[in-house]
């Protein structure tokens, strides 16, 4: 037993002094990880950068198509709202002037037939709004029509989108908005010169049968202040100390086959004899002379050099 434990102590200690090294002589770096790169089958398509030229361009589509990718088909969609309709069904004509012409003449007549015609077709209109509207009331429409107005040209002045957009429809809130960035608005309702009434009324449906919309047309005879001043300061139109006397036919919109829907302002009607409206005063910018680092512009004496006179020849 014991010769047997010898013989193995010795030829341990010979395997052991065989592989002996000395430190100055030791590798004590760690051992390099063992990756092995396995390429597999491509499933999906990778276009090329936009930023490669002068390559071969081929058919992406077949590509992608042999790699197992299937384009979506395109469509050419366009955004639809129903919450209210695009412009103003069989808008209402005013009476030249706004007032009623001799039953005498020949356009008196065709304009008490006119009337006669489009008061007949408001009736039928006005009949099915109160299907859908039980508290509507054309004697009281009115004057909910002008609160309306009031308080979207309020929200207007104020910039308040969230109140106008709950005031205004979807179609009447980028005419009202449009051209009004860097600029202030000064607008005020002083009285009312003439009751407002309702004067025409329409209920078409739109897109299926059934979806009815609500259109009424209130005249509306009143005082207001308007002024409007550029991102300088300067005024562009109106004037805060000068009333003015405003004509307005207003047309208001609701979706009546929602039972959450809202009577809201949806255009106004300006009629063909309606006077022209006054210019817009534009802030344009002079070019003064050109002066070196060390002068001084001198104001006083400096005059605007006017454009020279050219002769155009037909």
């Amino acid at each position: 037993m014991a010769l047997h434990m010898r013989r193995t102590l010795l030829s341990l200690h010979r395997t052991t002094c065989s592989t002996f090294k000395p430190p100055e002589v030791l590798d004590v770096r760690s051992p390099a990880p063992l990756l092995l790169t396995v390429r597999t089958k491509k499933r999906y398509f990778i276009p090329p950068a936009a930023s490669l030229k002068n390559k071969e361009t081929g058919n992406y589509e077949a590509k992608a198509r042999a790699a197992g990718v299937v384009f979506r088909q395109e469509y050419m969609e366009r955004p639809i709202n129903i919450a209210c309709t695009a412009g103003i069904i069989d808008p209402y004509v005013p009476p030249e002037g706004d007032s009623r012409l001799s039953t005498l003449s020949k356009e008196g007549i065709k304009q008490r037939t006119e009337q006669i015609r489009q008061s007949a077709a408001s009736q039928l209109a006005i009949r099915k709004i109160k299907e859908h509207d039980a508290q509507f009331s054309s004697k009281t429409f009115a004057e909910k029509a002008q609160e309306i107005f009031v308080e979207a040209h309020n929200a207007l002045s104020n910039f308040n989108k969230e109140k106008l957009h709950s005031l205004v429809t979807e179609r009447c809130y980028p005419e009202m908005t449009r051209g009004n960035r860097y600029k202030t608005i000064r607008w005020k309702f002083l009285e009312s010169l003439e009751p407002p009434r309702v004067v025409h009324a329409r209920c078409p449906d739109m897109v299926s049968k059934g979806n009815l919309y609500g259109q009424v047309t209130v005249r509306m005879h009143s005082k207001q202040i308007l002024a409007i001043y550029d991102r300088f300061g300067r005024l562009m139109l109106g004037s805060e100390d000068q009333p003015k006397d405003v004509l307005e036919y207003l047309v208001i919109e609701r979706h009546l086959v929602n039972p959450y829907g809202c009577w809201r302002l949806h255009g106004k009607i300006v009629p063909a004899w309606a006077p022209a409206k006054d210019p817009i005063i534009k802030t344009v910018c002079i070019a003064g002379p050109e002066l070196k680092p060390w002068e001084e512009f001198d104001s006083e004496n400096y005059q605007i050099p006017k454009p020279e006179a050219v002769q155009w020849n037909k």
